[in-house]
């Protein structure tokens, strides 16, 4: 597992048996997206369930993160800190093109 310059959450995202996995500079919009799915299919054990709606707000991008009701445990973590991680990485990405972001975690 590479992570560039996004410090220790991911590698709480990417702890333990997951498989490979490169994350390099996701510029916004689109790879925002591939970023999040990317990590979400490295974490469920059905990777073609999981799906990624963006909803651009006024000041605002919430991304809408859709996984199978069984892997829904795995994205959350225990005490939601895979969810935190995903979250942590995710606006640590968006902040190098000065955006706000919010990730849903749903079924």
């Amino acid at each position: 597992i590479r992570m560039h310059s996004l410090g220790p959450a991911a590698e709480k995202v990417f702890c333990g048996g997951i498989r490979s996995l490169s994350i390099l500079a996701f510029p916004g919009g689109g790879g925002m997206k591939s970023l999040i799915e990317a990590m979400a299919k490295a974490l469920v054990d059905k990777p073609e369930s999981v799906s990624v709606a963006e909803v651009e707000g006024e000041r605002t991008t919430v991304y809408e993160l859709r996984v199978d009701t069984s892997d829904l445990g795995k994205v959350i973590g225990k005490q939601g800190k895979i969810a935190k991680a995903i979250r942590t990485v995710v606006k640590a990405a968006a902040v190098k093109d000065g955006r706000r972001v919010n990730v849903d975690i749903d079924h």
